[in-house]
């Protein structure tokens, strides 16, 4: 379901996809300035390290992560949060299974072609 510029998003009618070994999202609402995603990690699933030209916010809903931002390596549990720059290499490891937001701006085109 294409969410652009919807105002709500009920998790019940938002579907999962496949976005790696261990690892699925949910597209949340978004516009093209703005996008919000769920994203949920199995115990020692990867995100590996790569870069956007994005600007990333996430919050640590659930479980444990060591995340890498620009070769600095942080332990975050839930609560807790992080910020990537626009084009700054950073990856995941979920060390307990886990669930991230992920907020970037602008949207991520790439995550919705599909939906088009």
């Amino acid at each position: 379901m294409n969410r652009m510029n919807q105002p709500f998003a009920f998790d019940a009618d938002t579907e999962w996809e496949t976005a790696g070994e261990g690892i699925r999202r949910k597209i949340l609402t978004y516009n093209p300035q703005v996008m919000m995603v769920r994203v949920a990690f199995e115990a020692g699933a990867i995100g590996v390290a790569h870069s956007h030209p994005h600007i990333q916010c996430s919050l640590v809903e659930e479980g444990v992560f060591d995340i890498t931002i620009a070769g600095r390596t942080e332990r975050l549990k839930s609560g807790d949060s992080f910020l990537v720059p626009s084009n700054a290499v950073h990856g995941a490891v979920a060390v307990e299974a886990g669930v991230l937001l992920d907020v970037f701006t602008p949207m991520r085109e790439d995550f919705v072609a599909a939906e088009r």
